[in-house]
């Protein structure tokens, strides 16, 4: 079941289905499932889709195939044609991250055109699409490949408010920052195994070496379980040396 606010990937005149299983993948990554094929050169199914998707089959086996764009994007009241030139075509220019914007705000449903590996978009493709979808590239290296491009504007829209249930596969909830005390205690520790091994010397200096000792040790925000464990290991060198 496709979310009515994510956008569908159309994928035109696809070459390899390689591309279409790395473009599903990147798809799947970002939350999107509506992949739209337009004649792809190979027909469809594509065997090598499957091992390029690396998991994401779900959005193989319902993607969609179409004879033309205008079948493609029927539906559709809001149509982005992805390409670096505007090709003679007078539109509305829009980078990845300002048409994921436009595309959560917009009433209807919206498409995203990608054009064929070698080629791009023809002017009639583009001509179909209301907006123009540009994302920046090095001007010496434009060497974006399809997937590359579904994945980067996959990822802008799963930045916005109406991409629903994503999340940071490695996020971690973080534990609250020790309170002083166990700051200055961890200082303390450090400045008693410190001053018999004359690093206080010269005298002269000794103040400004603890100042900076102490701008070290609370620059990071270190939480309870951090300094109980560099405690500890002090604890050990302590025991070691006084043995």
């Amino acid at each position: 079941m496709h979310s009515d606010r994510a956008p569908a990937i159309v994928l035109v005149r696809p070459q390899l289905g390689e591309n279409i299983g790395k473009a599903a993948r990147a798809m799947l990554n970002f939350g999107l499932t509506d992949l739209r094929l337009v004649a792809p050169r190979d027909g469809w199914p594509n065997p090598a889709a499957g091992p390029a998707a690396a998991g994401a089959d779900s959005v193989l086996a319902a993607a969609r195939v179409y004879p033309d764009v205008s079948s493609a994007i029927a539906e559709c009241s809001n149509v982005f044609a992805t390409t670096v030139r505007k090709r003679g075509v007078t539109k509305p220019v829009l980078a990845p991250r300002e048409a994921a914007v436009q595309m959560a705000a917009l009433p209807g449903r919206s498409a995203i055109l990608f054009g064929p590996e070698r080629s791009g978009l023809e002017t009639a493709d583009v001509a179909l699409a209301r907006t123009i979808l540009t994302i920046p590239i090095n001007p010496g290296f434009g060497s974006l490949n399809l997937a590359q491009a579904v994945a980067i504007c996959a990822y802008e829209w799963s930045l916005t408010a109406a991409a629903e249930g994503l999340s940071q596969p490695t996020a971690t909830q973080l534990l609250p920052p020790a309170p002083q005390h166990e700051l200055d205690g961890l200082i303390a520790h450090f400045e008693r195994l410190l001053e018999p091994a004359g690093y206080f010397l010269p005298a002269d200096r000794a103040a400004a070496t603890r100042l900076t000792l102490r701008n070290l040790l609370t620059r990071a925000s270190w939480n309870h379980l951090e300094v109980r464990t560099l405690r500890g290991a002090l604890s050990a060198i302590e025991r070691r040396i006084n043995a």
